[in-house]
């Protein structure tokens, strides 16, 4: 497998979903407010959904993810879940990648997680990986009432040098089983080269 770089990895995006500008020198409200319209012609869904892929972009922006995308099949319903395709290099730390090195990170449970993670190990075609759900409670109050927040992400080792992680976040959980296949499917289309 060739050493790493953003031009090398790619990935499939699902019909419904915006390419977030994580890396080019954008304007974020002229491009938010011009994806918004390809999505809808009702000025008022325009601004509700520009301000939102807004908020998304530069969120993304902070992680520097290679890809980024807003999912939205139903515009006037907004975003329904965000995909990121990040890149892990080794280092002095951790001088080779591993699926298990992956597995170990994906796992950890944190303050916030509401129940355990789940894992599984695939194969891919971009190489071997570990799929992770899990879900977190974020902005608890005092009684530790808050919003939950399901994630579904893939840590892929195409290299001993550098791995990947595919990471689909949402809220809907009414949605999550078919969260979670758009994610299996989407780990499928990764390509390096």
């Amino acid at each position: 497998m060739p050493a790493f770089s953003s031009s090398t990895v790619r990935l499939k995006a699902p019909d419904d979903a915006v390419r977030l500008p994580v890396r080019e020198p954008v304007d974020l409200a002229a491009w938010a407010a011009e994806a918004a319209r390809q999505r809808t012609d009702d000025e008022r869904l325009v601004r509700a959904l520009a301000e939102e892929l807004h908020e998304a972009a530069a969120d993304a922006r902070t992680r520097g993810p290679v890809t980024a995308l807003s999912y939205v099949p139903e515009p006037h319903r907004g975003e329904l879940a965000r995909i990121e395709l990040s890149a892990l290099i080794a280092d002095d730390t951790y001088p080779i990648m591993t699926v298990d090195l992956l597995a170990r990170c994906l796992t950890t449970i944190t303050a916030i997680s509401f129940r355990p993670p789940v894992a599984e190990y695939h194969d891919l075609p971009a190489g071997p990986s570990v799929r992770v759900r899990h879900a977190y409670v974020q902005d608890a109050d005092r009684d530790g009432t808050g919003t939950l927040l399901e994630t579904c992400a893939y840590g892929i080792v195409p290299d001993e040098g550098w791995g990947l992680v595919l990471l689909t976040s949402w809220r809907a959980v009414a949605r999550s089983d078919e969260l979670c296949a758009l994610t299996d499917d989407l780990a499928r289309t990764v390509t390096i080269g």
